[in-house]
């Protein structure tokens, strides 16, 4: 995916969103909506140490596809676990965000969010 279609597409997603949870939403915050989208638990109140896990989830549902995670199940409270099958490549902080970005375009193109 080109730079160009990741930037158009991540206006879109945060676009999609922003009727539901308001404006300005930077990747931790759409970390978040994915990790509770993944847990399927629906609204809660969460621990600071819960949140962490949330978007642990959330990074680990995006990494699967890649071959970076693969899932182990649902614990007693129902909250999903991944496997780590490999590990990452060595990524400055810029690569890294354009990965997740692409990441989670791929996520909300996959769930018929955005195009």
């Amino acid at each position: 995916m080109d730079r160009e279609d990741t930037l158009k597409a991540w206006k879109e997603i945060k676009l999609a969103l922003e009727p539901t949870f308001g404006g300005d939403l930077d990747v931790q915050a759409i970390l978040f909506i994915i990790g509770v989208q993944e847990l399927g638990q629906g609204f809660q109140k969460l621990a600071k140490e819960q949140k962490v896990d949330v978007m642990h989830i959330a990074i680990c549902s995006l990494l699967e596809p890649f071959g970076y995670y693969e899932p182990m199940g649902r614990d007693e409270e129902n909250w999903p676990h991944w496997n780590p099958t490999g590990k990452m490549p060595h990524m400055t902080a810029i690569e890294q965000n354009r990965f997740i970005q692409d990441a989670i375009v791929a996520y909300f193109r996959k769930q018929g969010l955005i195009k």
